[in-house]
């Protein structure tokens, strides 16, 4: 008992000497005994609490509650999955998903209301069915089939379904209320059985309230125009389009007289043609005669080009037959299926099968056409209405001949047929049968819609704001453009801010939202506001057949339009190669450069014959262009040797000149100009000249790896591009130059200064995005088709996503290609290029000298130069060339200081060597 006092005195001493500091030795006397007092007042801490007592059913309560827990997190996450999944499929399941869960349920309402299908189902459907729709309970069934059906045929088609929804409701509505009003207006003082006996409890609601404010003389018609309107709306026809429609009822029930159907059966030449000849695309039709301009030569040819007929988005009509009794009833009942199963009106009783789509039609859809069923071959195009004062191709007889002053026509030489024409004077040309069918877009797949707003795109305004906020800038999110790959939000600055309070925040936004992709556009060019780009965690694919498809319902006619993409603010990019006139596209590997490359050569392909653009290939990869060989527009195999495409290059260098030539000869300035003249017959050969003058088309020279031809032969490679993109435009010659390895000795300073177009795809450094656009960006962006577009006269890039197409689209429309006609290849393009331009060139005026030098020093096998000066009597500086001549042959080899050369030809080879250098053994 004594101790605990004397333990209670020592403890306010320790207290008190604490704050006095006293010595040392102290100090450390008392530490022991200070340890050991608060552990004991922290075991009787604990210890005072009294423990209760175990409960028999915590422990049950506890293990029911983990049981319980654990079931709800497992079924909440095979839920989450299940959902997460179905946000995934493809959007076609999906709605193939909706069609099915729609038929079972038309199945359960059928069993309901046409069979008194018995049991709680049976009460449900009653219930529900029967009670909101009354007397039209049995029509349910039938219009739920309905749109089960056009969610199976057409998946990919979701531009009418908003339309479809608005007008079958308005439609509902307005007929039930009239049979409600026709059934003596029942009210719910009647019971439910007087209303389930009239409209039902929709035509109660939609009657009821106009047959009490306005009595039933003018609820009527109401609820008639109601009607009218859902109709209008369901079959897309427009109140200015009635009568047109009515007319054309008219006409497939007998009542009315079509006048064109008796024009075209009364011409039986068209009805032939039009029946038995093969998929033809007609001939461009002459324009008027007028006057040449040569200072606006080249900006008409680009601008107003010579029309052509465009393909049409729907198949012509069939010819006009009776209908009877029966035929015109069932076209009647499935005037309403029809529309809705296509979302636009394809019963003849209501649409306008010969034009496609009426006047005003599809106001509330997007822009691109609606598609159409594959089209049949003969019916796609018809002649008649296009028709040209030349007669067609394919109704003419090849042995026939135009009389003169004609449109010179291509098919008067059959592909195998000798040419007589010299070979300066000698054109590409195509094979005798010039029938070809473009491919129909069908082909190419279609892509949803894009989405405009995101949950991801809300948080990362919220993280924008808190980081202008935590920095004390005044700066606010003001709105932002979505595109497929990034979004571009745009910041506006408050008064007295400077932009590099923005741009210095760089590394903390990519911080805030999780993304090392930030890209900061100060400012956003047209607008006062900077714009951040940061990358979707949600990207988009953007289909090919997409952009074809509104450059289609553009009703551009450019066979040498492009797509190449969508931009970060949803539009679809598209240029014409003509206007470019020439491209660099570079990119790191998987960038999607080579994507790009198939989206240009299919986009060619889908809008222009080979009359209209004829290809060179160079792939010296050898893998990445093989899909398309064999297709028409080629004018030689694909080239995958380095050393043959340097060879081609020298070609198209010789093609445009004589392009010029002519253009010069004539007094044009553009090859438009020129080709217009040939077709309409202002341009002719001089008299006693066998060549036969015919429109040049345009050459499209696609290089997919520029670094492996500038490692083979670089000096003959960029003097070949340089002349080129100098001269060529006016020719209608046009280069595309790819590479992955975008350096300054593949992309010398003479390759960019005329290649004014520039794409460039991601790449690894700054130095390369400095190489390809002059100006840093390509190095933040983030692969896979994010690319910087900058097309010839723009000063800033466009950021764009690069259009997609796959192998069997690709596969597809190759086919199509390869079906309609076969290549025709010209012999000259890659054969006996090199030694020609070295003896014209190199040698020059000094052939005989260096015969007699290179005779003079293989007889003697003892190579020096001042030999050749006394042998020969020439100059040191002449006989300095002749020996650097030989060296470049390998007569003779490298110099050794004041030593003689060594020879490396023997005295019997010299007649090899000889014919060599004459130029003998070529080709």
């Amino acid at each position: 008992m004594a101790s605990r006092p004397s333990a209670a005195k020592k403890q306010p001493a320790k207290k008190a000497a604490a704050p006095a500091k006293a010595p040392a030795k102290k100090a450390a006397a008392k530490k022991a005994p200070a340890k050991k007092a608060p552990a004991k007042k922290a075991a009787a801490r604990k210890a005072a609490p009294p423990r209760p007592a175990p409960s028999p059913t915590g422990g049950v309560y506890r293990l029911v509650r983990a049981v319980w827990l654990g079931l709800a997190h497992a079924v909440g996450a095979v839920f989450r999955g299940i959902g997460q999944g179905a946000k995934n499929l493809d959007p076609a399941h999906r709605k193939d998903g909706v069609a099915l869960l729609l038929f079972g349920i038309a199945l359960i309402v059928a069993a309901g209301t046409w069979a008194d299908l018995r049991g709680p189902v049976g009460d449900l459907v009653e219930i529900l069915v029967t009670g909101a729709f009354g007397r039209l309970d049995l029509l349910v069934p039938i219009l739920l089939a309905v749109i089960g059906v056009r969610f199976v045929r057409h998946p990919e088609k979701p531009e009418a379904n908003g339309r479809i929804v608005i007008g079958l409701s308005a439609l509902v509505v307005g007929v039930l209320g009239q049979v409600h009003v026709a059934c003596g207006a029942p009210a719910r003082s009647d019971g439910m059985q007087g209303i389930r006996d009239a409209g039902g409890l929709i035509g109660w609601a939609a009657a009821t309230p106009l047959t009490y404010t306005m009595t039933e003389v003018l609820a009527v018609p109401l609820l008639v125009l109601l009607t009218v309107f859902g109709l209008l709306v369901v079959t897309a026809t427009p109140v200015n389009a009635i009568p047109q429609r009515l007319r054309k009822l008219g006409v497939h029930l007998g009542v009315l007289h079509d006048h064109e159907a008796d024009e075209f059966a009364d011409d039986a030449d068209y009805d032939e043609q039009w029946r038995e000849a093969r998929p033809a695309r007609p001939r461009r039709r002459p324009g008027a005669p007028q006057a040449y301009d040569p200072d606006s030569a080249e900006e008409e040819a680009l601008s107003q080009r010579r029309g052509r007929p465009r393909r049409s988005a729907v198949p012509q009509p069939d010819p006009q037959r009776h209908m009877d009794a029966v035929d015109v009833a069932a076209a009647a009942a499935a005037a309403l299926d029809g529309a809705v199963m296509h979302g636009m009106p394809p019963s003849p009783l209501v649409a306008d099968l010969t034009q496609g789509v009426g006047v005003g039609e599809r106001e509330d859809t997007t822009p691109v056409p609606s598609p159409a069923p594959e089209r049949s071959p003969a019916p796609e195009r018809s002649p008649a209405p296009e028709r040209s004062p030349v007669p067609a191709p394919a109704a003419r007889p090849k042995e026939e001949r135009l009389p003169a002053g004609s449109v010179p026509d291509l098919t008067k030489k059959a592909p195998d047929e000798p040419r007589d024409l010299p070979a300066r004077a000698e054109q590409l040309q195509l094979s005798g049968d010039i029938t070809y069918a473009l491919p129909s877009l069908d082909l190419l797949r279609r892509g949803g819609p894009g989405k405009a707003r995101s949950a991801a795109n809300d948080a990362v305004v919220a993280s924008l704001t808190q980081v202008f906020t935590e920095f004390k800038v005044d700066a606010a999110v003001t709105g932002f453009t979505r595109g497929p790959t990034v979004t571009r939000y745009e910041v506006e600055l408050g008064p007295a801010v400077k932009v590099e309070r923005i741009t210095a925040l760089t590394k903390n936004i990519a911080y805030a939202v999780a993304s090392p992709d930030v890209r900061i556009i100060s400012p956003i060019p047209g607008k006062s506001a900077v714009g951040i780009e940061i990358p979707n965690t949600d990207r988009e694919m953007v289909n090919l057949g997409d952009v074809l498809r509104l450059a289609e319902s553009a009703e551009d006619d450019d066979p040498m339009l492009v797509a190449f993409g969508k931009d970060v603010e949803g539009g679809y990019v598209m240029h014409s190669l003509a206007k470019m006139p020439h491209m660099l596209v570079a990119g790191a590997t998987g960038s999607g450069k080579s994507s790009c490359i198939n989206c240009l050569i299919t986009s060619v392909m889908m809008r222009a014959t080979p009359e209209d653009v004829r290809m060179i290939l160079v792939d010296p990869k050898r893998v990445e262009l093989t899909a398309y060989e064999g297709i028409p527009h080629l004018i030689t195999p694909i080239i995958t040797n380095p050393k043959r495409a340097a060879e081609a290059l020298q070609w198209v260098v010789r093609e445009m000149d004589l392009r010029y030539d002519d253009l010069a000869a004539y007094g044009y300035r553009h090859i438009d100009d020129f080709n217009r003249a040939v077709r309409e017959g202002k341009v002719t050969a001089p008299e006693g000249s066998e060549r036969e003058l015919q429109p040049y088309p345009y050459l499209l020279v696609i290089v997919d790896e520029l670094a492996d031809l500038m490692m083979v032969a670089p000096r003959d490679v960029e003097d070949a591009i340089v002349r080129i993109t100098q001269l060529a435009r006016a020719a209608g010659i046009h280069l595309v130059l790819a590479t992955q390895r975008p350096s300054v000795d593949v992309v010398t300073g003479l390759i960019k200064a005329n290649v004014p177009s520039r794409l460039a795809f991601a790449t690894s450094s700054l130095a390369d995005s400095r190489v390809i656009l002059d100006q840093p960006g390509a190095e933040k962006l983030i692969g896979k088709g994010d690319g910087l577009f900058l097309p010839m006269g723009a000063n800033k890039p466009t950021r764009m996503q690069g259009a997609f197409v796959t192998e069997e689209e690709v596969a597809v429309v190759v086919q199509h290609c390869k079906d309609q006609m076969a290549p025709v290849f010209r012999d000259d393009v890659t054969v006996g290029t090199k030694q020609k331009k070295e003896i014209d060139e190199d040698i020059g005026d000094d052939l005989d000298l260096l015969c007699q030098a290179a005779e003079l020093v293989v007889s003697t096998q003892f190579g020096s130069t001042s030999m050749l000066q006394r042998k020969l009597r020439v100059g040191f500086a002449k006989a300095g060339r002749l020996m650097d001549l030989m060296e470049s042959r390998n007569i003779v080899g490298p110099s050794e200081g004041s030593k003689a050369r060594d020879v490396l030809v023997k005295p019997d080879e010299l007649d090899g060597v000889l014919a060599v250098i004459r130029g003998e053994s070529e080709g």
